[in-house]
């Protein structure tokens, strides 16, 4: 089964992800910030960034060169441990870099969060881009 776990736990996880795919979406570095947990790990193709302000800081940077970012995530798994969690989320994002032409990404993040007084927080989110797709 794709979905364990307490129903509670999983909303409470999915609008997580409902408020990263927003924050990205409007360019929200605090609301995005809260998403992460303080000693987090976002493994990007190539790249390991560990730490919330490490990942928020390099975030931040490359939000700013891009003139439109659309970012729209679901869950395809969410396992439900106790405090902690695994979530599968599938991802397509449209990017255009500023004077650049669009660049279309389909993905997979493999995640393991943690509640930490009742919120719950990704506390490794590794990406995967699984197509790729530059407009012409």
């Amino acid at each position: 089964m794709a979905f364990i776990g307490p129903v509670e736990d999983r909303i409470a996880i999915r609008e997580l992800i409902d408020t990263y795919n927003d924050a990205v979406n409007c360019f929200d570095e605090t609301a995005w910030a809260k998403t992460w947990e303080s000693d987090a790990e976002w493994h990007l193709p190539g790249n390991v960034i560990s730490g919330k302000s490490a990942i928020v800081k390099m975030w931040k940077t490359a939000m700013e060169s891009f003139d439109y970012v659309g970012f729209f995530a679901a869950p395809g798994m969410i396992n439900v441990d106790g405090d902690k969690a695994s979530l599968r989320t599938h991802v397509r994002e449209t990017l255009v870099p500023s004077g650049q032409q669009a660049q279309h990404l389909e993905g997979l993040y493999n995640d393991q969060l943690v509640r930490i007084d009742g919120q719950w927080h990704f506390q490794q989110r590794i990406y995967t881009i699984v197509y790729r797709h530059n407009s012409a």
